[in-house]
């Protein structure tokens, strides 16, 4: 849910930004490209590993958005802009309430909002095995948990394999 509600939430926001044509330091680029600069600076700064992965994610969904507006109407840009809005936030309110059963960390502190990607991306490593110290912060082995029946549990002792 949040990969999904995040990415379509990144696509809606970037989309009408591509009809503003910028020049910077003679380059011809978007405004959705230079607001998403600042941020992409900030997530590297945050960490270099997950920023690089949310950079090459930026990447393709600046491309698809540019795609997009390349071929539709200005009608159609913003409909479909709406259309991902309502859809992400659906997913985002479905996925807290449903699944997790809290609310989203950005209702208390706002500017959680920017740490929507780098937990999507910190997720992503984890599951493909790459950062195993990201897997004990985020979904730390309950006290009561065996030592040796959780992924994560195994991965302190640098085993790598599934429930036992």
């Amino acid at each position: 849910m949040h990969v999904f509600g995040i990415v379509f939430l990144f696509l809606a926001a970037v989309l009408p930004l591509n009809f503003w044509s910028v020049h910077v330091f003679g380059i011809q680029t978007t405004m959705a490209a230079m607001l998403v600069l600042p941020v992409l600076i900030y997530w590297l700064l945050l960490d270099t590993g997950l920023g690089m992965g949310i950079v090459g994610a930026a990447i393709l969904l600046l491309s698809t958005a540019a795609v997009i507006v390349s071929h539709v109407s200005v009608a159609a840009v913003w409909s479909i802009s709406v259309v991902l809005i309502v859809v992400g936030v659906s997913l985002q309110i479905i996925g807290h309430r449903l699944f997790e059963r809290r609310q989203p960390a950005l209702l208390d502190n706002p500017p959680h909002l920017l740490l929507g990607p780098m937990f999507v991306m910190a997720k992503l490593f984890i599951a493909l095995g790459f950062r195993h110290d990201l897997a004990l912060i985020i979904d730390p082995v309950p006290q009561s948990a065996v030592l040796g029946t959780t992924f994560y549990a195994d991965a302190r002792h640098g085993e790598t394999h599934p429930n036992s």
